[in-house]
């Protein structure tokens, strides 16, 4: 025990807090990687209907068990964990380009602009993500259209703040007002001078909308009101292992339930790591 807590002394003297952070970064990023690539590449016959093997319980050939119908469990909330990603990221991202353009827009565009971009934040933040979500996605009939416009419509208001105050900072900066006295527009300004130093933020506020996303599609899906039935998705399996718990089938719940829980958490170190790299006061230890 003594020479375990040795070497974990001898390590942490060897590196500092930013390789500490930029190895777990990259670890991170490697396990959500190769679930993402595995989900892609595993044929959609692995999660096909079997009789023969149904109802069994976790083993070296099926690790999680298999399911009423007798589909690997593995199989299934692997596809269904790319399938959560896949939804997740187009959300993220589009929630993110709303977040970016509402934010240079309310502190480039003057007070009326502010004013009521500011309004609209505070109106989205009102109300329960949730809530919000679950109207959209039934307004637009549910589905992977109803779930993605849902997310991305209800996650940008906390990013446009973060990023509204950082350009309110930018734009006070001694250049920022020298290039305004020399005539150019705010239009210049915003693309030359703002944007570029905007990119750190918003990378990470993207990754840090990934956990959400993810978390959000998945209870609507459980919900009745996301993606499709005939999907892999860990809503969907999650929802339907509830009929099944008290019969003793724990695993069809257990396993996609912890991967997604791993999945949610290895996004949100991703994040929080890559906050910390890009900021030069953290970063250093």
């Amino acid at each position: 025990m003594i020479k375990i807590n040795n070497i974990k002394l001898s390590i942490q003297k060897k590196l500092n807090r930013r390789q500490r952070t930029l190895v777990i970064t990259i670890v991170a990023a490697i396990v959500l990687t190769s679930i993402l690539v595995g989900g892609l590449l595993i044929s959609d016959q692995r999660i096909a209907t079997n009789f023969e093997q149904k109802n069994l319980s976790p083993s070296i050939e099926h690790p999680f068990g298999t399911d009423w119908l007798g589909r690997d469990m593995f199989v299934r909330t692997i596809k269904g964990l790319t399938l959560s990603i896949g939804v997740g990221t187009l959300s993220a991202v589009i929630s993110a380009g709303i977040a970016l353009t509402l934010g240079l827009l309310s502190a480039t565009m003057g007070k009326w602009m502010d004013r009521f971009i500011t309004w609209l934040v505070d109106l989205f933040l009102s109300v329960p993500h949730l809530i919000t979500l679950i109207l959209i996605s039934f307004v637009l009939g549910g589905g992977m259209k109803g779930v993605i416009v849902g997310v991305s419509l209800t996650h940008w208001p906390s990013l446009t703040r973060i990023i509204r105050a950082e350009v309110m900072q930018i734009r006070s900066a001694e250049y920022v007002q020298i290039s305004r006295k020399l005539g150019r527009t705010r239009k210049w300004v915003a693309i030359h001078h703002i944007l570029p130093h905007l990119i750190p933020q918003f990378f990470v506020g993207l990754m840090l909308l990934f956990p959400h996303a993810i978390l959000h599609e998945a209870a609507i899906t459980f919900l009745g009101f996301g993606l499709s039935p005939h999907k892999p998705a860990i809503g969907i399996i999650l929802s339907e292992s509830m009929r099944y718990l008290s019969t003793g089938m724990w695993w069809l719940a257990f396993f996609p339930g912890i991967f997604l829980i791993m999945i949610i958490r290895g996004f949100d170190i991703l994040g929080e790591n890559l906050r910390l790299l890009v900021d030069p006061h953290n970063a250093h230890n």
